[in-house]
């Protein structure tokens, strides 16, 4: 099992303020209802691959 991606911890996630595509990612370039995480995945059938920490600990 996985680890479940977060993407409101990704430095490529964003809020839209777009209240029918609230959610983007600037990685995968589009904008979505849902967590782009779970696009990615029911698209592709891979976990997102561009995943980056936004703080990672030193």
């Amino acid at each position: 099992m996985t680890d479940r991606i977060v993407c409101q911890k990704c430095i490529h996630y964003f809020v839209t303020w777009q209240q029918n595509k609230p959610h983007g990612c600037k990685a995968y370039g589009f904008k979505s209802k849902i967590i782009p995480s779970v696009v990615v995945k029911n698209s592709s059938g891979l976990p997102c691959s561009f995943f980056q920490l936004k703080n990672p600990q030193k």
